[in-house]
C-alpha cells in the first residue's frame, strides 16, 4: 500500500527548515513528505494557502501542524484527501474560536511578555502589525532544549507572525471528522502545556506527552515526532473496520 504524503506545516517565529530532522526520519522510512512555507499573515489567508497546496497533492495526505500550524491544519484539514491530523506542541481551536480566545482561558505563557512588535505595509496603503520573540528571550521561551548556538541562529532568523492570526476565528474544525494525534510538549513556554492538553482532549486525539520538551520539540526530538506521524499513517492505512479505536471528539468547555 502506498504511503500518504505527509504535509508538515511550521508555526510562527520559525520556517520549514525546523522540520529537517523529522523529514530525514520520514524519508528514511520511505514516507513521502513536503514542508511548504507558511505565509504567517493570518489564519484565514494562511489556511487558504495550505488548502491550495493540498489540492495539488496527489492521493491521501496526513497533515502535521506545529504551534500556530495546528490552527491551519484544523481549518485546511477539512480537504477531502486529508486522512489524519497530527498536532505537535500546537493550538487545536474549535470552529468559530480564535487563538486569543483559546489561550485566554488559561494563564498567559512566558511568550506573551517576550514579544516585539513591528509594522509592515498592507496592499491598501495602511500598516499591519506583526510580532517576533525578543532575541534574548528566544532560547528560553522557544528552544530551551536545543543547543545554545542553534537557538541563537533560530532567534536571528525567526519569521514574524501577523497579529491578525490571534483574532481571526477558525472557519472549520477538521478534527470533528478526521482522526487526530497530538504531542504535548510538557516544558513548553510558548504555548502552555495546559492549552495543548485541552485542545487535544477536546479533539479526542491520541496523545503522547514529553515532559521535558520545549516548544522546539520538532528539532530536539525529531524521532519521537516522526514516530507519532508514522503511527497516524499506520492507523489510517488500515481497512476502515480495523482503524484503531479512539475516543470521539467532545465539545469540552473550559
Amino acid at each position: 500500500m502506498t504511503n500518504p504524503t505527509v504535509v508538515l506545516v511550521h508555526g510562527a517565529f520559525a520556517d520549514a527548515t525546523g522540520w529537517i530532522g523529522v523529514i530525514s526520519e520520514l524519508r528514511n522510512s520511505g514516507i513521502p513528505v513536503i514542508a511548504p512555507s507558511n505565509p504567517l499573515r493570518g489564519l484565514t489567508s494562511d489556511a487558504a494557502y495550505l488548502a491550495s497546496v493540498l489540492a495539488q497533492v496527489e492521493g491521501p495526505a496526513v497533515l502535521v501542524g506545529h504551534s500556530y500550524g495546528g490552527a491551519l491544519i484544523t481549518v485546511a484539514g477539512a480537504a477531502e484527501n486529508v486522512v489524519a491530523l497530527v498536532y505537535v506542541a500546537a493550538y487545536v481551536p474549535h470552529e468559530g474560536e480564535s487563538l486569543g480566545q483559546l489561550q485566554g482561558g488559561f494563564p498567559a505563557p512566558p511568550l506573551t511578555g517576550s514579544l516585539k512588535e513591528w509594522t509592515y505595509p498592507l496592499l491598501d496603503g495602511n500598516s499591519g502589525v506583526e510580532v517576533t520573540i525578543e532575541e534574548t528571550a528566544f532560547p528560553s521561551v522557544f528552544a530551551a532544549d536545543v543547543p545554545e548556538d542553534i537557538a541563537g541562529v533560530l532567534a536571528a532568523a525567526q519569521r514574524p507572525l501577523a497579529t491578525a492570526a490571534f483574532t481571526e476565528t477558525a472557519s472549520a474544525a477538521a478534527w470533528r471528522t478526521k482522526p487526530s494525534w497530538a504531542l504535548v510538549a510538557g516544558a513548553d513556554r510558548a504555548i502552555s502545556p495546559e492549552v495543548q492538553r485541552f485542545g487535544a482532549a477536546r479533539a479526542g486525539a491520541v496523545t503522547v506527552e514529553l515532559p521535558d520538551a520545549s516548544h522546539a520539540v520538532l528539532l530536539s526530538e525529531p524521532t519521537r515526532v516522526a514516530d507519532l506521524i508514522s503511527e497516524a499513517i499506520r492507523a489510517t492505512s488500515r481497512p476502515a473496520g480495523l482503524l484503531d479505536a479512539r475516543r470521539m471528539p467532545v465539545d469540552q468547555e473550559r
